[in-house]
């Protein structure tokens, strides 16, 4: 039996999925639109969803021993849901952080400090992202269910080599915590308002209908992806989801 013998056509599978946006954007409202969830909270932000159409959820998590007691329990217990989402990985920054400072037997007085100082601090912080990218690729494979990840937006400046500086929207964590929620996932969405400008020069105004729509395809704007071929802004409607459409394994589970 030669190496070749191993060849097959990978089939669909559960999705990794990263919600960004600004607050009061609906970002877990729709995260809930994925099959059967279930909600780890780092923040309590549910009570803007509907009762009936909210999902379940864990406790709200007083550290990071509660998420990975919770992700374990995905793992390895038995139960019928198909979509985990994690709300919000903003949130878990600053867990995280509190978490490697108040560890610290030396007791240092913030982030930089921890671990003998020169970003030791933040590459422990980046590393229990890593790990809960990790656990949701187990997930996937040990028990075929999709992950989506929430993120609150920040705006950060660009400074290409090759062109002029620019600012771009773009995860609200530190650069060395990003690459966990945006390097290896399928869909990185950026949710936002649909605007139209009016006016001329400084009088310029932006103005919504209350529109949203979902940007999954590469733009200077933001950070966004995905591995669909999706390439306009999607439409964005109460209790549908937008990537139904594009995702087999989303329209298998559908309800």
């Amino acid at each position: 039996m030669g190496i070749l013998d191993s060849v097959s056509k990978p089939g669909d599978r559960p999705v990794l999925v990263t919600i960004c946006g600004d607050s009061g954007m609906g970002k877990t409202t729709l995260a809930a639109t994925f099959p059967k969830p279930i909600v780890i909270r780092a923040e309590d932000g549910l009570q803007a969803i509907p009762a009936d159409i909210r999902p379940d959820s864990f406790p709200v998590l007083s550290g990071p021993e509660d998420l990975w007691e919770q992700c374990k329990g995905l793992i390895n217990e038995q139960h019928d849901y198909q979509t985990l989402i994690v709300d919000s990985v903003t949130a878990l920054e600053r867990m995280f952080g509190q978490w490697v400072v108040d560890t610290d037997p030396k007791k240092p007085r913030g982030l930089q400090q921890a671990l003998g100082g020169y970003g030791a601090g933040r590459d422990a912080v980046g590393g229990m992202h890593q790990r809960l990218r990790k656990a949701a690729g187990i997930l996937a494979e040990k028990r075929g269910m999709n992950t989506v990840f929430i993120a609150h937006a920040d705006t950060t400046k660009i400074e290409p080599p090759d062109d002029d500086a620019y600012m771009r929207y773009t995860l609200r964590l530190h650069e060395k915590s990003i690459p966990a929620y945006v390097d290896d996932v399928d869909v990185v969405g950026f949710l936002k308002l649909e605007t139209f400008t009016t006016g001329e020069g400084d009088k310029k105004k932006a103005l919504s209908d209350g529109t949203r729509i979902l940007i999954t395809y590469a733009t200077a704007a933001n950070v966004s992806k995905n591995r669909y071929g999706i390439t306009a802004a999607l439409p964005v409607e109460l209790n549908k989801n937008p990537l139904i459409d594009y995702i087999q394994s989303l329209r298998g589970k559908a309800q």
